[in-house]
């Protein structure tokens, strides 16, 4: 794994702790700002061939 493949594996962790916190609390506008990190993350590894389990969801492919 490259260190760029880490940092987005990483980030997507990051991100989905902190969506599934957000759903926990019931904050919406939260909820959507994660939600677009996560895709943002899925379309950059995408571009760069990369899988990463925690985007699965978020992938256009």
């Amino acid at each position: 794994m490259t260190e760029f493949h880490s940092e987005i594996s990483q980030r997507a962790a990051r991100a989905t702790e902190s969506l599934q916190a957000a759903r926990r609390s019931g904050d919406d506008y939260l909820v959507s700002v994660h939600e677009a990190e996560l895709e943002n993350l899925a379309r950059l590894a995408d571009e760069h061939g990369l899988r990463v389990a925690a985007l699965r969801d978020y992938s256009a492919a």
